[in-house]
């Protein structure tokens, strides 16, 4: 009965040791292997990496490659053959089980169509901090499971065109939840993020927008009562114009939708500079004049605190008006008795000046006139 009862104990432990005792997949040139291949890989930075390893373990679940010079992703460049698509795997699948790949800080500056084929199981996607310039339509083609997309920081070099190409390679990621776009310049939000049915957040923060129109908080809403992606729009230079009263009203009717509402401020105009967003009176928003220039400089009217500023300011003068009143009624037997002095020297003043006048005017105190000087010298001879 012991025997019996420990064989099936026994046989476990015997394949377990012969699990253990199979070879695992060696780890690739210039990577290191963390916790075994299943679990993550992590290609060391440098130069000499101009092209993802083609000797990565079927089993990886991880690939992380950070700081080499990758430059340009080709078609098929995870799936194992060459890059024309030679390989003896069925459809070129060599990594069936990788989930992540984190593709940060390479260099890339283009990606061609279908250079993630062969990754059915990937998941997550991260080519931020790369200075891309040309990405293919079909980019992302062939990654029925990816839910999380980060491009933060790797869209400001590509110019319009590489947003056009962002929207075409966006179209076919159904399942798509996370999309990443921070520190990319944009100036409006791809329309082809908006058409993602999935799409749970979509993070635009740290660019260009200077706001968001009706057409894209009408695209942000679902249909059928469901709910809508999260928005991250902080440190964007929004203007805070009769132009963001659309978007004032939508954030104060979602705030729950944009988890950094709270730090969404006004780039401009002047007048706003700084100033949260959420404290505006939309009805007070308003353009400015016409002839500004094309988007129109936008300014806001004098709001209520504008006007309590006046009105304390008034209040101030009062008080000080009160108090100079209060001395001068205090003091009012001495500034008579100022004023009575003042007035008789004043008085006295006068008289003196009268009376210098009087003396200069009377002809009696006038001096002689003086004897022309021919009368003086001949009078001695008239008496002759």
């Amino acid at each position: 009965m012991a025997p019996r009862a420990g064989q099936p104990g026994l046989q476990g432990l015997l394949l377990v040791a012969a699990a253990l005792s199979q070879p695992a997949a060696p780890c690739p040139f210039q990577c290191y292997c963390f916790g075994g291949p299943k679990l993550l890989l992590r290609c060391a930075s440098g130069a000499e990496l101009r092209q993802p390893p083609r000797d990565v373990p079927p089993d990886a679940r991880n690939l992380t490659i950070v700081g080499a010079n990758l430059t340009v992703l080709r078609a098929a460049a995870f799936a194992g053959g060459d890059a024309d698509g030679d390989g003896d795997q069925a459809a070129g699948v060599r990594l069936p089980l990788l989930s992540a790949l984190r593709l940060t800080h390479n260099h890339i500056e283009v990606v061609e169509d279908g250079a993630f084929d062969g990754l059915p199981s990937l998941a997550a996607l991260d080519l931020s901090h790369n200075p891309l310039r040309a990405l293919g339509g079909g980019a992302f083609r062939g990654l029925p499971a990816l839910r999380s997309l980060q491009l933060n920081h790797a869209l400001v070099r590509g110019g319009p065109a590489l947003l056009a190409a962002l929207d075409a390679a966006l179209a076919p990621l159904a399942e798509l939840r996370l999309l990443g776009l921070a520190g990319n310049a944009l100036s409006r939000l791809p329309p082809a993020a908006l058409r993602l049915a999935r799409l749970e957040q979509l993070d635009v923060s740290l660019n260009g927008l200077a706001g968001l129109g009706p057409d894209e908080l009408r695209a942000l809403e679902r249909d059928g009562g469901l709910p809508g992606p999260r928005l991250l729009l902080a440190d964007n230079p929004l203007r805070c114009g009769c132009a963001a009263r659309p978007l004032l009203a939508w954030l104060r009717n979602a705030t729950e939708r944009v988890p950094d509402a709270r730090r969404l401020r006004c780039a401009a105009p002047r007048a706003l500079l700084d100033r949260p967003l959420l404290d505006l009176d939309g009805a007070r928003l308003r353009c400015a004049e016409s002839g500004a220039d094309a988007r129109g400089e936008e300014a806001e009217a004098a709001g209520p605190e504008l006007e309590a500023s006046y009105v304390f300011f008034g209040l101030v003068l009062a008080l000080i008006g009160l108090i100079f009143l209060m001395v001068l009624y205090l003091n009012r037997r001495g500034i008579q008795r100022w004023m009575r002095n003042l007035r008789e020297a004043c008085r006295d003043q006068m008289e003196g000046y009268h009376y210098r006048y009087e003396q200069d005017a009377d002809p009696r105190r006038a001096p002689a006139p003086a004897a022309p000087a021919g009368s003086r010298a001949t009078s001695p001879g008239s008496g002759l």
